[in-house]
């Protein structure tokens, strides 16, 4: 950009778009400056390289914005999380695996952790038990991404939405003829 550039003519292309020509640096820069622009190198492997009178600060915002305008659409992945306790009861259970299935659902992640108070960590096949509980009464709707772990005091495992096979021919199965 501007001083930088070091070659000693360049192909300049006016703010408008509009090719100048080849001309040596030092009337580039001239112009970028009686412009109030700067002189921005395009493509510096182009013989001469190809420079660009432009505002640079408007430049980069205007490409950072199509940046962000891309990943707009894509979809983040989300990790959902739900804690139990080692002696959390069927109930309680059964109404947490509602909203895991409605964040599978979703396609969301979800982390389980078993949260360990005091000495109930070391009875941590408790809180493995409730885990297993879980993935059993979430069999087809998810699956284990992550294993259980123990960290510390608590348990956490990482639960993925069930992928269904052949989801991406969306064409209707063919009628048997007869």
């Amino acid at each position: 950009m501007n001083r930088r550039i070091r070659a000693p003519e360049v192909r300049l292309i006016d703010e408008d778009g509009s090719q100048v020509g080849i001309i040596n640096i030092a009337a580039a820069l001239a112009l970028a400056d009686e412009k109030g622009l700067d002189l921005v190198e395009v493509s510096p492997n182009a013989q001469p390289p190809v420079c660009r009178v432009m505002d640079y600060g408007k430049f980069l915002y205007e490409q950072r914005k199509r940046q962000r305008e891309s990943h707009k659409g894509q979809p983040g992945s989300v990790v959902k999380e739900i804690k139990v306790s080692a002696k959390i009861e069927e109930h309680d259970v059964n109404f947490k695996i509602v909203h895991i299935k409605k964040f599978l659902a979703q396609k969301n992640r979800v982390k389980v952790t078993v949260v360990f108070r005091g000495r109930e960590v070391s009875h941590a096949e408790l809180g493995r038990k409730v885990l297993d509980d879980i993935v059993e009464q979430l069999n087809g709707v998810g699956v284990v991404e992550t294993e259980p772990r123990l960290e510390g005091k608590t348990m956490w495992m990482l639960l993925a939405p069930v992928k269904k096979p052949g989801k991406s021919d969306d064409r209707p199965a063919a009628k048997p003829e007869g």
